[in-house]
């Protein structure tokens, strides 16, 4: 059975799937630039190994010792025990150093999988980074917030639990072997039995556990998925009233979490027990085995005390592998989802920034011959031209979903073009790092956003540079949002959110655009920057953006026709083509498309449109 529909599924009887095994070894793999380390926890785990194993055999020579020296051929002589103190001394040592050797590979084992975490986190943030906008709008932000955090953090949690282990288990079991074939090839034979029974065992339990944990991993996301978008829409769910549908929502996926993780920890507890079981097993048939033997004269009862001993101390880390075959199993499916991440295309990689310093940019913005469509089956704009002189302002207009704000994102190259080619000073600006294309742009978004900090701070986000408060302070007089800042509490130092519930949409958007009065850029994008203003702020904000709009070249995205007035060119778009092109006083005269729009504008408001010239 495969979940999550990866196609993945369950190999042969007593193995574990290919693709746990892929993610297992490609985990395990970021071990390698910690060679040195790890060299160092696999030779404190081997002394630990050895000591421990060497422990049972001295136990088993003093017990030899003494019943030898009692009842034994050297009954005459008595029990040594000067030679068996000694011998018990040693042993104290032996598992004194097992100790110390087993704590500092522990230690040793936790600084390697903090780096490791460390760095993957680090690769997790650099690649989100990296993802077109294509691959984030096209899933949950919350299923990928998931994987950046709650996963890796279960991968971080599940290797500090089980790395030492593991490896200090692996190798008592391999020193154990070794001891036990040295006293007894016999009772080494009557354990080793039980092990592909043991192995055989957890290979099916595993697999079972292993399907359920990718569940519940997947549940994880679907929760956070659900979680982070009803926190970031909460008014809108008030408002609608629709607290009880996300409540049962919710709950929906709560349950689906709940069920799956029971289902996992059920699964994975049934290996311990199984193991259990099976070291009793092995516990018997030593002790039957070795009575026998020790009945016929072949083995001393020390052998056979130290052969017991050894099934016991081997019987600790295969328990102990099987107790954290549940972490592991975990670990593994988080680690799926990060690495399927991590795997996920990235943007087009920059070009080399050119050899010979460039020209100042003047802003001369070229759309040639594009093309671009988010669906091959739909397309959007088709063979569309435009040309924005240096210093002149370009309106786009239309209805919604005709491509204006889709132009913006190419020329910000948030997506590349499927056809044709945009110029900046004649440069295409594919050949254009995208940094430095983008410091060329400044942008007023749509959307606002803020984030957890200062007004003062979130004003000098659209600054590449150091700003003085001066600075901050001069732009949003600028933005006409002085005024309002000084009745906040603690004014500039307010300290304010994502959501900003003290600030209203219009307010957000007044810092958005007092942003880009401290950007010093020679294009100034506008999408609807104005969209969320009253009239009379808006008259304010429109004279400001006038002073901002001198000497640098303009495109507006824009609604309300009466913010364009003063445009050099508009655009009117319709189904990702340019249908008219002229000054407003023109097109209003031409009574097309812009003409329509500009009445449907103002009867849509409740006013009638003025006479055309």
């Amino acid at each position: 059975m495969a979940v999550g529909g990866d196609g993945s599924r369950s190999g042969a009887a007593g193995r574990p799937s290919p693709t746990f095994r892929r993610t297992a070894i490609r985990l395990l793999g970021l071990l390698a630039p910690r060679r040195r380390p790890v060299l160092l926890v696999l030779a404190l785990g081997a002394a630990s190994a050895g000591l421990t194993a060497l422990g049972p055999r001295l136990l088993g020579h003093a017990t030899d010792l003494v019943v030898d020296g009692s009842s034994g051929a050297q009954a005459d002589a008595g029990v040594p025990f000067g030679t068996v103190g000694q011998i018990l001394g040693w042993a104290l040592l032996v598992h004194a150093g097992a100790a110390v050797c087993a704590l500092l590979q522990a230690r040793v084992g936790l600084r390697i999988i903090g780096h490791l975490v460390h760095d993957l986190r680090a690769r997790v943030e650099r690649k989100t980074a990296h993802l077109p906008l294509s691959h984030l709008d096209g899933r949950p932000r919350g299923d990928t917030l998931s994987r950046a955090t709650h996963d890796v953090d279960n991968i971080a949690q599940s290797l500090q639990q089980t790395f030492g282990q593991f490896v200090g288990s692996t190798l008592t079991a391999v020193g154990v072997v070794v001891a036990m074939a040295w006293t007894s090839p016999l009772l080494t034979l009557v354990v080793l039995v039980t092990v592909p029974l043991s192995g055989t065992v957890v290979a099916r339990l595993a697999r079972r556990a292993q399907r359920q944990f990718k569940a519940q991993r997947a549940a994880m996301g679907a929760l956070t998925a659900y979680a982070e978008e009803t926190y970031s829409g909460h008014a809108l769910v008030t408002v609608f009233d629709r607290r009880e549908q996300a409540e049962r929502r919710f709950a929906r996926h709560n349950a689906d979490f709940h069920r799956a993780g029971l289902k996992a920890q059920y699964v994975s507890g049934l290996i311990p027990v199984a193991m259990a079981a099976v070291g009793s097993l092995t516990f018997v048939a030593v002790a039957v085995v070795g009575g026998l033997r020790v009945a016929a004269g072949a083995l001393t009862i020390g052998t056979v005390q130290a052969c017991v001993q050894y099934a016991r101390l081997l019987g600790q880390p295969l328990g102990q592998s099987a107790g954290t075959a549940n972490l592991v199993q975990s670990a593994v499916a988080s680690a799926e989802r990060v690495f399927e991440l991590l795997d996920a295309e990235e943007e087009l990689p920059d070009p080399r920034p050119a050899a010979q310093p460039r020209q100042p940019v003047r802003g001369h913005v070229t759309f040639d011959r594009v093309s671009f469509s988010y669906d091959p089956a739909r397309p959007l704009i088709q063979d569309l031209s435009l040309t924005a002189e240096p210093g002149t302002t370009t309106a786009l207009v239309g209805p919604t979903g005709s491509g204006k704000s889709t132009l913006v994102d190419l020329l910000l190259r948030f997506h590349e073009v499927h056809g044709g080619r945009i110029l900046l000073d004649g440069t295409d600006i594919s050949r254009m790092p995208r940094g430095e294309l983008r410091g060329h742009i400044c942008t007023v978004p749509q959307d606002t956003w803020l984030f957890t900090g200062t007004v003062a701070e979130n004003i000098a986000y659209g600054s590449p540079r150091e700003v003085t408060r001066g600075q901050v302070v001069a732009a949003a007089r600028a933005a006409c949002l002085d005024r309002l800042v000084r009745t906040l509490p603690h004014g500039y130092d307010t300290l304010i959110s994502e959501q900003a519930t003290q600030l209203s949409a219009g307010e957000k958007q007044l810092i958005t655009i007092a942003r880009a009065f401290l950007a010093d850029a020679p294009v100034l994008v506008l999408d609807e920057a104005t969209s969320a203003l009253d009239a009379r702020t808006e008259a304010l904000v429109q004279e400001a953006m006038r002073e901002l709009r001198a000497g640098r070249t303009s495109l507006v995205v824009a609604h309300r026709l009466a913010t364009v007035r003063d445009a050099d060119t508009v655009l009117v778009m319709t189904d990702g083509r340019i249908v008219e092109r002229g000054r407003h006083a023109d097109l209003l005269a031409a009574g097309g498309a812009y003409a329509c729009l500009y009445e449907a504008g103002f009867s849509s408001s409740g006013h009638s449109a003025p006479e055309r010239a």
